[in-house]
Protein backbone atom coordinates (compact mmCIF):
# COMPACT_ATOMS: atom_id res chain seq x y z
CA UNK A 1 0.00 0.00 0.00
CA UNK A 2 1.21 3.38 -0.70
CA UNK A 3 1.61 5.49 2.07
CA UNK A 4 2.32 8.70 0.09
CA UNK A 5 -1.14 8.46 -2.32
CA UNK A 6 -2.98 7.27 1.19
CA UNK A 7 -2.85 10.37 2.62
CA UNK A 8 -4.80 12.06 0.58
CA UNK A 9 -4.48 15.39 -2.35
CA UNK A 10 -4.60 18.14 0.43
CA UNK A 11 -1.75 16.74 2.02
CA UNK A 12 0.13 15.70 -1.12
CA UNK A 13 -0.63 19.23 -2.02
CA UNK A 14 0.53 21.03 0.48
CA UNK A 15 3.92 18.47 0.67
CA UNK A 16 4.43 19.83 -2.86
CA UNK A 17 4.00 23.15 -2.07
CA UNK A 18 6.81 23.14 1.00
CA UNK A 19 9.29 21.75 -1.48
CA UNK A 20 8.89 17.89 -0.28
CA UNK A 21 7.52 16.73 -3.29
CA UNK A 22 7.58 16.73 -7.06
CA UNK A 23 4.93 15.76 -9.44
CA UNK A 24 7.41 13.41 -11.12
CA UNK A 25 7.83 11.45 -7.83
CA UNK A 26 4.37 11.24 -7.36
CA UNK A 27 3.52 10.07 -10.66
CA UNK A 28 6.71 7.25 -10.18
CA UNK A 29 4.38 6.36 -6.86
CA UNK A 30 1.57 6.60 -8.57
CA UNK A 31 2.52 3.71 -11.57
CA UNK A 32 4.17 1.52 -9.38
CA UNK A 33 1.04 1.55 -7.02
CA UNK A 34 -1.04 0.98 -10.63
CA UNK A 35 0.76 -1.93 -11.33
CA UNK A 36 1.23 -3.29 -7.94
CA UNK A 37 -2.33 -3.30 -7.06
CA UNK A 38 -4.56 -3.17 -10.49
CA UNK A 39 -4.12 -6.29 -11.81
CA UNK A 40 -6.09 -7.47 -8.56
CA UNK A 41 -8.69 -5.43 -8.78
CA UNK A 42 -9.23 -3.73 -12.58
CA UNK A 43 -10.08 -0.51 -11.40
CA UNK A 44 -8.12 1.67 -13.52
CA UNK A 45 -8.42 0.69 -17.63
CA UNK A 46 -7.18 3.07 -20.71
CA UNK A 47 -4.06 3.87 -18.51
CA UNK A 48 -1.55 6.27 -20.82
CA UNK A 49 1.64 5.05 -21.66
CA UNK A 50 4.31 5.67 -18.64
CA UNK A 51 6.90 7.67 -20.78
CA UNK A 52 4.42 10.42 -21.58
CA UNK A 53 3.21 10.68 -18.03
CA UNK A 54 6.23 10.77 -16.53
CA UNK A 55 7.42 13.68 -19.28
CA UNK A 56 4.04 15.55 -18.29
CA UNK A 57 5.00 15.01 -14.58
CA UNK A 58 8.44 16.90 -15.04
CA UNK A 59 7.03 19.58 -16.71
CA UNK A 60 4.65 20.41 -14.40
CA UNK A 61 8.00 20.20 -12.10
CA UNK A 62 9.42 23.31 -14.29
CA UNK A 63 5.73 25.17 -14.48
CA UNK A 64 4.69 27.75 -12.15
CA UNK A 65 1.13 25.98 -10.33
CA UNK A 66 -1.76 26.51 -12.64
CA UNK A 67 -4.16 25.89 -9.87
CA UNK A 68 -4.83 23.45 -6.83
CA UNK A 69 -4.64 20.46 -8.58
CA UNK A 70 -1.09 21.09 -10.26
CA UNK A 71 0.83 18.08 -10.68
CA UNK A 72 -1.80 15.29 -9.46
CA UNK A 73 -2.41 12.42 -11.19
CA UNK A 74 -6.30 11.48 -11.66
CA UNK A 75 -7.67 8.90 -13.82
CA UNK A 76 -11.60 9.88 -15.06
CA UNK A 77 -14.59 7.40 -15.17
CA UNK A 78 -15.16 6.08 -18.15
CA UNK A 79 -18.52 7.93 -18.63
CA UNK A 80 -16.77 11.38 -19.14
CA UNK A 81 -14.65 12.47 -21.86
CA UNK A 82 -10.87 12.95 -21.25
CA UNK A 83 -9.66 14.65 -24.60
CA UNK A 84 -7.22 11.87 -26.62
CA UNK A 85 -8.67 9.00 -24.23
CA UNK A 86 -11.31 6.30 -24.72
CA UNK A 87 -14.39 7.13 -23.32
CA UNK A 88 -16.04 3.38 -23.88
CA UNK A 89 -18.77 3.88 -21.51
CA UNK A 90 -18.56 0.25 -20.66
CA UNK A 91 -20.19 -0.91 -24.34
CA UNK A 92 -19.36 -2.17 -27.56
CA UNK A 93 -21.06 0.07 -29.01
CA UNK A 94 -18.32 2.61 -27.98
CA UNK A 95 -15.37 0.48 -27.16
CA UNK A 96 -13.24 2.91 -30.35
CA UNK A 97 -14.62 5.94 -29.55
CA UNK A 98 -11.63 8.39 -28.56
CA UNK A 99 -12.89 11.55 -26.95
CA UNK A 100 -11.91 14.60 -28.84
CA UNK A 101 -12.09 17.41 -26.19
CA UNK A 102 -12.40 17.08 -22.12
CA UNK A 103 -16.00 17.35 -20.74
CA UNK A 104 -16.85 20.93 -18.64
CA UNK A 105 -16.15 18.64 -15.44
CA UNK A 106 -12.75 16.98 -16.75
CA UNK A 107 -11.56 20.57 -18.25
CA UNK A 108 -11.69 22.01 -15.25
CA UNK A 109 -9.86 19.79 -13.69
CA UNK A 110 -7.04 19.94 -15.96
CA UNK A 111 -7.05 23.98 -16.03
CA UNK A 112 -6.58 23.39 -12.23
CA UNK A 113 -2.97 21.29 -12.82
CA UNK A 114 -4.09 17.21 -12.45
CA UNK A 115 -2.44 15.37 -14.99
CA UNK A 116 -4.93 12.70 -16.57
CA UNK A 117 -3.75 9.20 -16.59
CA UNK A 118 -6.44 7.30 -17.90
CA UNK A 119 -9.79 6.41 -16.75
CA UNK A 120 -11.36 4.54 -14.09
CA UNK A 121 -14.17 1.56 -14.79
CA UNK A 122 -17.78 1.69 -14.68
CA UNK A 123 -20.81 -0.36 -15.34
CA UNK A 124 -22.25 -0.34 -19.05
CA UNK A 125 -23.69 3.18 -19.68
CA UNK A 126 -23.40 3.25 -15.79
CA UNK A 127 -26.40 1.25 -15.48
CA UNK A 128 -26.61 -0.45 -12.23
CA UNK A 129 -24.33 -0.31 -8.77
CA UNK A 130 -22.34 -2.94 -9.63
CA UNK A 131 -19.14 -2.12 -12.21
CA UNK A 132 -18.63 -4.80 -15.07
CA UNK A 133 -19.03 -4.52 -18.48
CA UNK A 134 -17.87 -6.56 -21.99
CA UNK A 135 -15.51 -4.14 -22.68
CA UNK A 136 -13.09 -4.00 -19.26
CA UNK A 137 -14.31 -6.47 -17.62
CA UNK A 138 -15.24 -6.78 -14.01
CA UNK A 139 -13.70 -4.18 -11.26
CA UNK A 140 -13.97 -6.35 -7.68
CA UNK A 141 -13.81 -4.82 -4.22
CA UNK A 142 -10.83 -3.51 -2.38
CA UNK A 143 -11.80 -5.10 0.62
CA UNK A 144 -12.33 -8.81 -1.17
CA UNK A 145 -11.86 -8.57 -4.98
CA UNK A 146 -14.63 -11.46 -5.47
CA UNK A 147 -17.29 -9.42 -4.55
CA UNK A 148 -18.60 -6.26 -6.30
CA UNK A 149 -17.09 -2.92 -5.95
CA UNK A 150 -20.67 -1.22 -6.16
CA UNK A 151 -20.72 1.39 -8.89
CA UNK A 152 -21.68 2.96 -11.09
CA UNK A 153 -18.31 4.77 -9.91
CA UNK A 154 -16.99 1.58 -8.92
CA UNK A 155 -13.12 1.80 -10.09
CA UNK A 156 -12.91 5.61 -8.73
CA UNK A 157 -13.71 4.17 -5.77
CA UNK A 158 -11.87 1.28 -5.38
CA UNK A 159 -8.70 3.03 -6.99
CA UNK A 160 -8.99 5.74 -4.07
CA UNK A 161 -9.17 2.91 -1.74
CA UNK A 162 -6.08 1.51 -2.57
CA UNK A 163 -4.51 4.02 -3.06
CA UNK A 164 -3.64 4.46 -6.90
CA UNK A 165 -5.49 7.74 -6.38
CA UNK A 166 -5.22 10.91 -4.05
CA UNK A 167 -8.73 11.82 -5.23
CA UNK A 168 -11.28 10.76 -7.76
CA UNK A 169 -14.42 11.99 -9.83
CA UNK A 170 -17.59 10.31 -10.56
CA UNK A 171 -21.35 10.77 -11.21
CA UNK A 172 -24.64 9.67 -9.48
CA UNK A 173 -27.80 9.47 -10.57
CA UNK A 174 -29.01 6.19 -8.63
CA UNK A 175 -26.36 6.55 -5.68
CA UNK A 176 -23.34 6.09 -8.05
CA UNK A 177 -20.98 8.09 -6.16
CA UNK A 178 -22.54 7.20 -2.87
CA UNK A 179 -22.77 3.29 -3.01
CA UNK A 180 -19.34 2.05 -4.03
CA UNK A 181 -17.60 5.52 -1.81
CA UNK A 182 -19.69 2.95 1.29
CA UNK A 183 -18.99 -1.08 0.12
CA UNK A 184 -14.88 0.97 -0.59
CA UNK A 185 -15.00 2.70 2.76
CA UNK A 186 -14.27 6.30 1.20
CA UNK A 187 -15.97 9.41 1.08
CA UNK A 188 -17.92 10.19 -2.04
CA UNK A 189 -20.47 13.23 -2.64
CA UNK A 190 -23.29 13.67 -4.20
CA UNK A 191 -23.48 17.37 -4.90
CA UNK A 192 -26.56 19.54 -5.02
CA UNK A 193 -27.69 19.03 -8.34
CA UNK A 194 -26.80 22.07 -10.77
CA UNK A 195 -23.45 22.80 -8.28
CA UNK A 196 -21.89 20.95 -10.85
CA UNK A 197 -22.26 21.30 -14.66
CA UNK A 198 -22.85 18.27 -17.15
CA UNK A 199 -22.35 18.81 -20.62
CA UNK A 200 -24.75 21.53 -22.79
CA UNK A 201 -25.85 18.80 -25.00
CA UNK A 202 -29.82 17.56 -25.74
CA UNK A 203 -32.43 18.76 -23.32
CA UNK A 204 -30.69 21.09 -20.30
CA UNK A 205 -34.16 22.44 -19.08
CA UNK A 206 -35.71 19.12 -17.87
CA UNK A 207 -33.69 15.44 -16.73
CA UNK A 208 -32.75 16.41 -13.37
CA UNK A 209 -31.82 13.20 -11.86
CA UNK A 210 -27.81 12.64 -12.44
CA UNK A 211 -25.08 15.08 -11.18
CA UNK A 212 -21.42 14.81 -11.55
CA UNK A 213 -19.07 15.39 -8.25
CA UNK A 214 -16.01 14.24 -6.21
CA UNK A 215 -14.72 11.16 -3.66
CA UNK A 216 -12.02 11.33 -1.47
CA UNK A 217 -10.46 9.98 1.10
CA UNK A 218 -11.41 12.78 3.51
CA UNK A 219 -14.40 15.38 3.15
CA UNK A 220 -11.30 17.94 3.09
CA UNK A 221 -10.37 15.94 0.27
CA UNK A 222 -13.66 16.33 -1.50
CA UNK A 223 -13.94 19.83 -0.77
CA UNK A 224 -10.90 21.09 -2.74
CA UNK A 225 -12.29 18.96 -5.60
CA UNK A 226 -15.62 20.12 -5.41
CA UNK A 227 -14.61 23.81 -5.46
CA UNK A 228 -12.86 22.83 -9.46
CA UNK A 229 -15.26 21.20 -10.59
CA UNK A 230 -18.20 23.35 -9.17
CA UNK A 231 -19.68 26.33 -10.86
CA UNK A 232 -22.78 26.84 -13.34
CA UNK A 233 -22.02 26.86 -17.07
CA UNK A 234 -23.35 29.90 -19.06
CA UNK A 235 -25.17 27.55 -21.75
CA UNK A 236 -27.07 25.88 -19.80
CA UNK A 237 -30.03 26.83 -16.55
CA UNK A 238 -30.25 25.73 -13.60
CA UNK A 239 -26.22 25.95 -12.47
CA UNK A 240 -25.39 26.98 -8.84
CA UNK A 241 -21.97 29.11 -8.30
CA UNK A 242 -19.24 27.71 -6.62
CA UNK A 243 -18.73 28.12 -3.28
CA UNK A 244 -16.31 28.00 -0.08
CA UNK A 245 -16.29 24.23 0.80
CA UNK A 246 -13.64 24.10 3.41
CA UNK A 247 -13.28 23.60 7.30
CA UNK A 248 -14.91 21.71 10.28
CA UNK A 249 -17.98 22.27 12.04
CA UNK A 250 -18.36 21.66 15.81
CA UNK A 251 -20.84 18.87 15.86
CA UNK A 252 -21.84 19.54 19.38
CA UNK A 253 -25.65 20.52 19.25
CA UNK A 254 -26.35 19.28 15.35
CA UNK A 255 -29.59 17.57 15.09
CA UNK A 256 -29.74 14.29 13.07
CA UNK A 257 -32.25 12.64 11.93
CA UNK A 258 -31.97 8.94 11.43
CA UNK A 259 -34.44 7.50 9.22
CA UNK A 260 -33.62 3.71 9.37
CA UNK A 261 -35.21 1.25 6.87
CA UNK A 262 -37.63 3.86 6.17
CA UNK A 263 -40.75 2.75 7.92
CA UNK A 264 -39.72 -0.90 7.31
CA UNK A 265 -40.19 -0.02 3.48
CA UNK A 266 -36.60 -0.85 2.24
CA UNK A 267 -35.10 -4.67 3.60
CA UNK A 268 -31.77 -4.29 4.57
CA UNK A 269 -29.25 -7.21 5.11
CA UNK A 270 -28.42 -8.84 8.71
CA UNK A 271 -26.08 -6.31 10.38
CA UNK A 272 -26.42 -3.59 8.10
CA UNK A 273 -28.66 -1.26 10.30
CA UNK A 274 -26.16 -2.43 13.30
CA UNK A 275 -23.37 -1.10 11.72
CA UNK A 276 -25.01 1.86 10.80
CA UNK A 277 -26.50 2.53 14.46
CA UNK A 278 -23.34 2.40 15.96
CA UNK A 279 -21.76 4.67 13.86
CA UNK A 280 -24.75 7.03 15.27
CA UNK A 281 -23.68 6.40 18.30
CA UNK A 282 -20.63 8.08 17.71
CA UNK A 283 -21.48 11.06 16.26
CA UNK A 284 -24.22 11.16 19.45
CA UNK A 285 -20.87 10.98 21.43
CA UNK A 286 -19.54 13.84 19.54
CA UNK A 287 -22.62 16.52 20.37
CA UNK A 288 -24.99 15.38 17.70
CA UNK A 289 -28.53 14.87 18.95
CA UNK A 290 -29.53 12.02 16.91
CA UNK A 291 -33.14 11.73 16.82
CA UNK A 292 -34.90 8.62 14.63
CA UNK A 293 -38.11 10.23 12.26
CA UNK A 294 -41.01 8.53 11.67
CA UNK A 295 -42.03 7.69 7.88
CA UNK A 296 -41.84 10.75 6.19
CA UNK A 297 -43.04 10.03 2.71
CA UNK A 298 -44.96 6.66 1.13
CA UNK A 299 -41.78 4.78 -0.62
CA UNK A 300 -44.01 3.72 -3.26
CA UNK A 301 -44.59 6.95 -4.43
CA UNK A 302 -41.25 7.97 -4.16
CA UNK A 303 -40.56 4.72 -6.58
CA UNK A 304 -42.92 5.20 -9.05
CA UNK A 305 -42.06 8.45 -9.59
CA UNK A 306 -38.19 7.64 -9.48
CA UNK A 307 -38.55 4.71 -12.43
CA UNK A 308 -40.27 7.00 -13.91
CA UNK A 309 -38.50 9.83 -14.11
CA UNK A 310 -35.12 7.54 -14.61
CA UNK A 311 -36.35 5.49 -17.85
CA UNK A 312 -37.63 8.99 -19.53
CA UNK A 313 -34.41 9.96 -19.28
CA UNK A 314 -32.10 6.86 -20.17
CA UNK A 315 -34.89 6.92 -23.14
CA UNK A 316 -34.01 10.71 -24.25
CA UNK A 317 -30.19 10.15 -23.99
CA UNK A 318 -29.84 6.41 -25.55
CA UNK A 319 -33.36 6.37 -27.49
CA UNK A 320 -31.53 6.21 -30.89
CA UNK A 321 -29.22 3.43 -29.88
CA UNK A 322 -32.44 0.82 -29.61
CA UNK A 323 -33.93 2.29 -32.59
CA UNK A 324 -30.61 1.13 -34.88
CA UNK A 325 -30.48 -2.52 -35.24
CA UNK A 326 -27.15 -2.60 -35.71
CA UNK A 327 -26.49 -0.79 -31.96
CA UNK A 328 -29.85 -2.47 -30.48
CA UNK A 329 -28.06 -5.41 -30.63
CA UNK A 330 -25.18 -5.14 -28.33
CA UNK A 331 -27.15 -2.97 -26.05
CA UNK A 332 -27.41 -4.82 -22.28
CA UNK A 333 -30.92 -5.86 -21.37
CA UNK A 334 -31.34 -3.13 -18.43
CA UNK A 335 -30.51 -0.27 -21.05
CA UNK A 336 -33.42 -1.98 -23.27
CA UNK A 337 -35.75 -2.10 -20.46
CA UNK A 338 -35.18 1.15 -19.33
CA UNK A 339 -35.25 2.54 -22.92
CA UNK A 340 -38.47 0.50 -23.78
CA UNK A 341 -40.14 2.01 -20.46
CA UNK A 342 -39.25 5.33 -21.23
CA UNK A 343 -40.75 5.18 -24.53
CA UNK A 344 -44.00 3.61 -23.26
CA UNK A 345 -44.38 6.95 -21.13
CA UNK A 346 -46.96 9.29 -22.14
CA UNK A 347 -46.45 13.53 -21.19
CA UNK A 348 -49.05 12.84 -18.23
CA UNK A 349 -47.48 10.17 -17.19
CA UNK A 350 -43.96 12.13 -16.59
CA UNK A 351 -46.11 15.23 -15.39
CA UNK A 352 -47.56 13.07 -12.42
CA UNK A 353 -44.51 11.84 -11.64
CA UNK A 354 -42.67 15.21 -10.99
CA UNK A 355 -45.82 16.27 -9.16
CA UNK A 356 -44.78 13.54 -6.27
CA UNK A 357 -41.12 14.43 -6.84
CA UNK A 358 -42.39 18.05 -5.96
CA UNK A 359 -44.69 16.76 -3.03
CA UNK A 360 -41.60 14.97 -1.64
CA UNK A 361 -39.44 18.30 -1.53
CA UNK A 362 -42.10 20.40 0.16
CA UNK A 363 -42.06 17.53 2.79
CA UNK A 364 -38.14 17.27 2.55
CA UNK A 365 -38.06 21.15 3.42
CA UNK A 366 -39.96 20.66 5.95
CA UNK A 367 -37.79 18.13 8.07
CA UNK A 368 -34.48 20.82 7.39
CA UNK A 369 -36.78 23.18 9.43
CA UNK A 370 -35.75 20.80 11.98
CA UNK A 371 -32.77 18.89 11.45
CA UNK A 372 -29.41 20.07 10.64
CA UNK A 373 -29.23 16.74 8.37
CA UNK A 374 -30.78 13.61 7.49
CA UNK A 375 -29.17 9.92 7.69
CA UNK A 376 -29.51 6.91 5.45
CA UNK A 377 -28.12 3.39 5.26
CA UNK A 378 -26.11 3.90 2.27
CA UNK A 379 -27.15 0.40 0.69
CA UNK A 380 -29.49 -2.25 1.54
CA UNK A 381 -26.74 -5.26 0.83
CA UNK A 382 -23.27 -5.91 1.70
CA UNK A 383 -20.60 -6.81 -1.18
CA UNK A 384 -22.16 -9.27 -3.54
CA UNK A 385 -20.30 -11.73 -5.28
CA UNK A 386 -18.77 -10.30 -8.01
CA UNK A 387 -19.99 -12.73 -10.80
CA UNK A 388 -23.50 -11.70 -10.17
CA UNK A 389 -25.76 -9.47 -12.72
CA UNK A 390 -27.63 -8.02 -9.93
CA UNK A 391 -29.19 -9.35 -6.59
CA UNK A 392 -32.39 -11.05 -7.14
CA UNK A 393 -33.58 -10.82 -3.32
CA UNK A 394 -33.07 -9.42 0.06
CA UNK A 395 -33.47 -11.41 2.83
CA UNK A 396 -36.95 -13.35 1.66
CA UNK A 397 -37.80 -9.96 -0.63
CA UNK A 398 -37.57 -10.48 -4.39
CA UNK A 399 -36.58 -7.54 -6.21
CA UNK A 400 -38.45 -6.97 -9.19
CA UNK A 401 -35.68 -4.80 -11.04
CA UNK A 402 -32.11 -4.90 -11.61
CA UNK A 403 -31.80 -1.91 -9.46
CA UNK A 404 -34.86 -2.66 -6.78
CA UNK A 405 -31.99 -3.31 -4.48
CA UNK A 406 -30.22 0.26 -3.82
CA UNK A 407 -33.71 1.73 -3.26
CA UNK A 408 -32.45 3.58 -0.26
CA UNK A 409 -30.83 6.15 -2.18
CA UNK A 410 -33.32 7.35 -4.36
CA UNK A 411 -35.13 9.70 -2.01
CA UNK A 412 -32.43 11.98 -2.17
CA UNK A 413 -31.41 11.53 -5.73
CA UNK A 414 -35.27 12.28 -6.79
CA UNK A 415 -34.86 15.81 -4.98
CA UNK A 416 -31.49 16.72 -6.26
CA UNK A 417 -30.37 17.08 -2.58
CA UNK A 418 -26.53 16.99 -1.56
CA UNK A 419 -25.38 13.79 0.30
CA UNK A 420 -21.97 12.75 1.54
CA UNK A 421 -21.53 9.16 2.22
CA UNK A 422 -19.33 9.07 5.09
CA UNK A 423 -17.49 5.59 6.42
CA UNK A 424 -19.50 3.78 8.97
CA UNK A 425 -17.34 1.05 10.11
CA UNK A 426 -17.26 -2.12 8.96
CA UNK A 427 -19.64 -5.45 9.62
CA UNK A 428 -18.98 -9.01 11.03
CA UNK A 429 -18.08 -9.99 7.44
CA UNK A 430 -14.88 -7.78 7.37
CA UNK A 431 -16.84 -5.38 4.75
CA UNK A 432 -17.61 -2.14 4.93
CA UNK A 433 -20.59 -0.49 5.13
CA UNK A 434 -21.75 3.81 5.14
CA UNK A 435 -24.13 6.12 5.81
CA UNK A 436 -25.78 8.71 3.83
CA UNK A 437 -25.49 12.06 5.18
CA UNK A 438 -27.76 14.28 3.29
CA UNK A 439 -29.10 17.64 3.92
CA UNK A 440 -31.14 20.87 2.22
CA UNK A 441 -30.86 21.88 -1.38
CA UNK A 442 -27.69 23.87 -0.77
CA UNK A 443 -25.99 22.71 1.97
CA UNK A 444 -23.01 21.18 0.23
CA UNK A 445 -20.30 22.93 2.56
CA UNK A 446 -22.41 22.19 5.97
CA UNK A 447 -22.39 18.54 4.67
CA UNK A 448 -18.44 18.93 3.94
CA UNK A 449 -17.83 20.26 7.09
CA UNK A 450 -19.67 17.95 9.37
CA UNK A 451 -17.94 14.89 7.46
CA UNK A 452 -14.82 16.25 7.93
CA UNK A 453 -15.22 16.29 11.91
CA UNK A 454 -16.51 12.99 11.72
CA UNK A 455 -13.37 11.59 9.51
CA UNK A 456 -10.88 13.22 12.09
CA UNK A 457 -12.53 11.36 14.88
CA UNK A 458 -12.55 8.53 13.07
CA UNK A 459 -10.66 8.05 9.96
CA UNK A 460 -12.22 4.60 8.50
CA UNK A 461 -10.03 4.79 5.40
CA UNK A 462 -7.02 4.22 7.54
CA UNK A 463 -8.05 0.85 8.11
CA UNK A 464 -6.06 -0.60 4.77
CA UNK A 465 -7.72 -3.27 2.67
CA UNK A 466 -6.62 -6.61 4.04
CA UNK A 467 -5.87 -8.47 0.80
CA UNK A 468 -3.83 -5.80 -1.23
Amino acid sequence: MSDLISKGVVALRADMAAGKLNAAELMQETLNQIAAVNPKVNAIVSLRDAVTLMAEARAADQAEAQGPLHGIPVAIKDLANAAGLPTTMGSPIFKDQVAARDDIMVARMRAAGAIIIGKTNTPEFGLGSHTFNPVHGATGNAYDPARSAGGSSGGAAVALATSMLSMADGSDMMGSLRNPAAWNNVYGMRPTWGLVPSEPVGDTFLHQLATNGPMGRSPADIALLLGVQAGGDPRQPHGLDAGEYSGVADLKGKRIGWLGDWGGAYPMEPGILDTCQTALATLAELGCEVESVALPFAADQIWQSWIDLRSWAVAGGAGALLANPETAALLKPAAIWEIERGLALSAMDVHRASVIRSQWFAKAAALFDQFDALVLPSAQMWPFPVEWISPQQINDVNMDTYHRWMEVVIPISLLGLPCLNIPAGFGDNGLPMGLQLFGKRGADAALLQMGQAWHLATDWPAKRPPVL
